[in-house]
């Protein structure tokens, strides 16, 4: 039996959410509804020019591990952070949201890397503008991956933007093969656009090796050089074991094997369209990880998706249990 139902890796980084403007965005060079990733000096310009701020855990992964942990599923997170104050604030609340944060806090060394951030620009249409300074969370290496944690995973939830090191991939691969060998099954998220750019030999060779891939639209089409969302589909579709492709406002595509289904959406007005993709991998790992059929992982997906675009930042504050029985997808208590 495994020790922990879910467990992810990623960057451990600290989301520091602002509201604010296209013009602020344009005056500061930032462009909206992306994540760039910008050196410590930026990172600190862009934290002194924020007004007001809302500080919470954050890393794309570990958002969605977070998510699956207050559903009330056995997990665990790795990931990197110093024994500074934002580092000991995002192992406390890991611990607070039910995860296991395995990896202690690295001890405070000068001039060494502090906890990884991200400054985080929110616009009246909900759209969130990310520039993120890596920090420590950019050195995860093999050494940080307990075996006897991603050896003793149902489920490793993986994260493309660690690609972005040498030692955030061989982190990657170690906790992968180590899933696999026990027993368990791996998938990755694209990441973004860029991500899968910089990555894409990479990430096809991952979509044919791993047991599961989650992408939007777009990092799909990037992945095989297409704007024929239906071509890149098929090709993915005919390489993995199981597939999932958001698109904004529209159904979601799920496929495996000859399993194929299209979940639909309800159209939402957003608050905050921070971690809507990973609380849809939240929710749909949650089904997964549960025994549902595809079709019901997938509806999942979209109801914790529509919970956490309806108030500021990227985990849920909703029960997203109680919501998943008030859509009948599970029996209530």
């Amino acid at each position: 039996m495994s020790k922990y139902q879910v467990v992810g890796i990623g960057n451990a980084i600290v989301d520091v959410i602002c509201p604010s403007d296209d013009a602020f965005l344009s005056r500061m060079g930032i462009q909206k509804g992306v994540m760039q990733l910008v050196e410590r000096e930026r990172g600190e310009f862009l934290y002194d020019s924020m007004t007001s701020h809302t500080k919470r855990p954050g890393g794309s992964v570990a958002n969605t591990v977070a998510g699956l942990g207050a559903l009330g599923l056995s997990t665990a997170f790795i990931g990197r952070v110093r024994a500074d104050a934002p580092g000991r604030f995002y192992a406390e609340e890991m611990a607070r949201d039910g995860t296991d944060f395995v990896n202690p806090p690295v001890p405070v060394k000068k001039a060494d890397q502090p906890t990884s951030r991200s400054m985080i620009f929110v616009s009246p249409d909900g759209e969130r503008s990310m520039n993120t300074y890596l920090g420590i969370s950019a050195y995860l290496g093999p050494d940080d991956v307990p075996d006897d944690v991603a050896g003793q995973a149902g489920i490793l939830f993986l994260e493309g933007y660690l690609y972005d090191k040498p030692g955030g991939k061989a982190a990657f691969e170690a906790a992968a093969r180590a899933c696999r060998a026990g027993g368990g099954m791996a998938g990755i998220a694209l990441s973004d656009p860029f991500c899968v750019d910089r990555h894409r030999d990479d990430f096809r060779a991952l979509v044919r090796e791993l047991d599961y891939v989650i992408g939007n639209e777009h990092e799909w089409q990037s992945l095989y050089q297409t704007e024929d969302l239906g071509s890149a589909l098929e090709t993915a579709a005919s390489e993995s074991g199981m597939i999932v492709c958001t698109r904004s406002g529209h159904d979601v595509v799920l496929v495996q094997g000859e399993d194929s289904v299209t979940v639909p959406v309800h159209e939402v007005t957003p608050v905050d369209a921070t971690g809507a993709g990973d609380q849809f991998a939240a929710g749909f790992l949650y089904g997964i990880a549960t025994g549902q059929p595809l079709d019901v992982a997938g509806r999942m997906g979209c109801v914790a998706a529509s919970e956490v675009i309806g108030h500021f930042g990227a985990r849920p504050e909703a029960d997203v249990k109680a919501l998943f029985a008030e859509h009948g997808l599970i029996r209530g208590d």
